[in-house]
């Protein structure tokens, strides 16, 4: 989904980013072996960029749940919010290096349901959460406790939904193309 107005900002590289900026890309260039079309859409904010990279990076380093969880979190979020490119990108990482069933991806890239009753309730609480505003009933709430998260990982799915959203929208407004990493797995919402 992309949004009607596209910003007219220009995608920046490492020599026309602020310093703050300029950071982030070199860190994603030195991690990743490239700087992704989203990073350097965002770098036309630093603090944005900042902001999304040191969230996403809280999440996948404290927040309890798998690579294969969080990446369904992940997926879930950005399906919900239309995001093509955040959906090709995860679909990607899902598929290549957190270990989630491919069954289980394309599940959700369709939004049909998900065969594995753990990764099923995550799914939905994550999809809950972003369709209720945070305001999730008690038996949504039960279901993901049941399926043996914790209240503390309710949160981690706020940090995850946060992260998202400033990933999502700015995908939105950019129009970012999809990076040709990800582009086995476009996505089309």
């Amino acid at each position: 989904m992309q949004s009607e107005y596209k910003l007219t900002l220009p995608s920046l590289n490492p020599n026309q980013a602020e310093p703050l900026a300029l950071d982030r890309l070199d860190e994603a260039l030195n991690k990743l072996g490239f700087i992704p079309n989203m990073y350097s859409v965002m770098a036309n904010s630093p603090g944005l960029l900042d902001t999304y990279i040191h969230g996403y990076s809280r999440f996948r380093e404290m927040s309890g749940f798998t690579p294969a969880e969080q990446e369904v979190v992940f997926l879930a979020i950005s399906r919900e919010n239309g995001c093509n490119y955040c959906v090709a990108a995860h679909s990607f990482l899902a598929d290549k290096m957190s270990g989630v069933p491919a069954s289980v991806t394309d599940a959700i890239r369709a939004g049909t349901p998900i065969a594995d009753a753990r990764l099923a309730a995550l799914h939905d609480f994550s999809r809950t959460m972003v369709v209720k505003r945070g305001l999730p009933s008690k038996s949504e709430v039960g279901a993901f406790l049941a399926a043996g998260y914790s209240e503390q990982q309710i949160l981690e799915v706020v940090l995850a939904i946060s992260v998202k959203t400033l990933s999502n929208f700015a995908n939105h407004l950019f129009h970012t193309p999809v990076d040709a990493v990800f582009a086995g797995r476009t996505w089309e919402g």
